[in-house]
């Protein structure tokens, strides 16, 4: 996973989530947010993402970051891509033995570009789904976000839908749904 897969997510996420009018203050049908609670989310994990492979092997609990939903859609957005841009560059500036703490393990560079692809494509379904909208990226990104997380995932099967299942958010063919899921993120080198 590189930064130029990284960049056209957000490129794609951004795009998409400013050209979609509704009600930011909508619920997501299955999850416990608003849209507008989702799209913060995103933002706080990309930049959650770019701290931790900075700060290294250890967990950096020493802050609290929280993105406040209550912002305007567009300031979400600005928010997102600002910090999407923070981890793309702490991406791009990561020696290549460099590893950051994550809850699922530590992670290389390429790592914590593609969990920044997962929360892009991922939430912004989610999104979507609460503007009653449609979201289809590139598939191109789903199947590097796929390939690179979720390296045993089955397949034969469109890697969007992939990586929707992967993340227990559709079903797949003959697949029961995930229990729950976790990201692999060891060093693919």
């Amino acid at each position: 996973m590189d930064t130029m897969c990284l960049i056209r997510t957000l490129d794609t996420c951004v795009s998409h989530l400013s050209s979609t009018g509704g009600d930011w203050s909508a619920r997501i049908p299955g999850l416990n947010w608003t849209v507008a609670d989702c799209v913060a989310h995103i933002a706080e994990g990309l930049l959650w993402y770019a701290t931790d492979l900075v700060a290294g092997h250890r967990e950096l609990s020493t802050m609290d970051m929280k993105v406040r939903p209550a912002s305007s859609p567009d300031d979400l957005i600005r928010t997102v891509s600002t910090f999407g841009t923070v981890l793309v560059r702490t991406v791009e500036a990561s020696p290549p033995a460099a590893v950051g703490w994550h809850p699922y393990g530590l992670g290389d560079a390429s790592a914590f570009a593609a969990m920044g692809c997962a929360e892009l494509l991922v939430h912004t379904h989610d999104a979507s789904l609460g503007l009653e909208t449609s979201f289809t990226p590139d598939p191109a990104l789903a199947e590097a976000t796929l390939e690179r997380l979720f390296p045993d995932a089955p397949g034969g099967h469109p890697a969007w839908e992939t990586l929707l299942w992967a993340h227990n958010r559709v079903p797949l063919a003959d697949f029961p749904r995930p229990d729950g899921w976790r990201w692999t993120l060891g060093s693919m080198s």
